[in-house]
This record gives C-alpha cells, structure tokens and sequence, in this order.
C-alpha cells in the first residue's frame, strides 16, 4: 500500500500543524507522508510549540513554516486546524477540521493542553485509517 499524502493546514503554520505534522511523523511514518503548510505562514515554528513537544521525546525544532504551494497540491487527507474561513480548498480524497483554538499567544500550559489534542487527534486518524474508516 502506498502512504497516503497528508496535509496538516492552518493559517501561521507555526504551532498546531507543526505538532500535528511531528505526531503524524513519529506514529504514522509507516502508511502516511505528512506535510504541513499554512496560507499565511511566521517565519519560524513557535518555541514554545517546540518546547511541549521536546518535553514528549518529540523534535519538530528542524521544521520551517511553509506556503501551501509548498507541499503537494493533490492531497490524500486534509487535515484543517480550526482556521475557519480563513481555510483553503485543496483537492483531497478527506477532509476533516479539528476546529482547534490557536495558542500562539498563550502559555505553555495552553501549548501543552493543544499538543495533548493534538496527539490523541493523531492518533484517531492513524486508527480510523488501519481500521478502514477512511480510504
């Protein structure tokens, strides 16, 4: 089986798709191939979104926000963080918003309360995609 093209989207690519994109590496490497990207992107990976998941076992610290034209433009999952309209349509076989709050300008606390989402959010995928759920 070829690994299903996954993108995980939001607007600064800087926090929540990041540690969704470091989730997806290290427990679904086997049948995804991740990338992440946003529509308006920091320049760097929020340090404190690097800090929570280092504090996992977990290194996104080599990660740049990228452009969406950047990544694959046919996707097999989309994955969307929460950024409402602000969203953009790619072509993808499914789509799913996780409608996550952005802590960028929280605390670590708020960081390591979104990464915890984030990681059983991984995890639910990676299942629903080995128990067929998701194509």
């Amino acid at each position: 089986m070829s690994k299903l093209i996954t993108g995980f989207i939001c607007v600064g690519n800087s926090c929540r798709s990041q540690m969704a994109e470091g989730f997806a590496k290290e427990y679904g490497s086997d049948i995804l191939e991740v990338y992440s990207a946003g529509t308006e992107p920091a320049e760097e990976v929020n340090p404190h979104a690097v800090l929570v998941m280092e504090e996992i076992g977990i290194d996104i610290s080599n990660q740049k926000p990228k452009l969406l034209k950047e990544i694959p433009s046919k996707l097999d999952l989309l994955i969307t963080m929460g950024c409402g309209v602000e969203c953009p349509f790619l072509p993808c076989e499914f789509r799913e918003d996780w409608g996550l709050d952005d802590p960028a300008r929280g605390s670590v606390k708020e960081f390591r309360e979104t990464r915890d989402i984030i990681k059983e959010k991984v995890k639910d995928l990676i299942k629903k995609i080995n128990e067929g759920e998701i194509p």
